[in-house]
């Protein structure tokens, strides 16, 4: 007989599957990378497009200088598209219908976007922080 999984016991189990899908190892994608930020006083998701070069160990490195990119080194760098919208979906579909050519390469980075614009979102709609996996 099946026994009924409290709700405690079944975000654990989901917290567990999750992070063990986030500790595997994925490609970097060649067309770049996206920073996601919530703009609560304008009630909008804004992503920003980052070009990246990837070189022949998978590392990603910026095309102008051939330096690493590193999440906290203090370079700031200017985004080579700014996606704008109220909901992940609209930001989804400027994402993958609306430029050409397509920002995204990659059908894992696609997912990763799509689960992290949800997020946002629900950060958007909550009044609450966002932070980026």
């Amino acid at each position: 007989m099946n026994r009924i999984i409290s709700s405690k016991e079944k975000k654990r189990l989901s917290q567990d599957i999750d992070d063990s899908y986030s500790s595997r190892h994925i490609a970097l994608d060649p067309k770049g990378y996206f920073l996601i930020k919530v703009n609560q006083e304008q009630n909008e998701l804004i992503v920003q497009h980052f070009s990246n070069s990837i070189d022949d160990k998978g590392i990603a490195r910026d095309p102008n200088t051939g330096k690493i990119l590193q999440c906290k080194n203090g370079v700031e760098r200017v985004p080579i598209n700014v996606f704008k919208g109220k909901t992940a979906k609209e930001i989804g579909i400027k994402l993958t219908e609306t430029k050409e050519p397509l920002p995204i390469s990659k059908l894992d980075h696609a997912l990763y976007l799509g689960r992290e614009l949800q997020k946002a979102e629900y950060c958007l709609i909550n009044g609450k922080p966002y932070i980026q996996d």
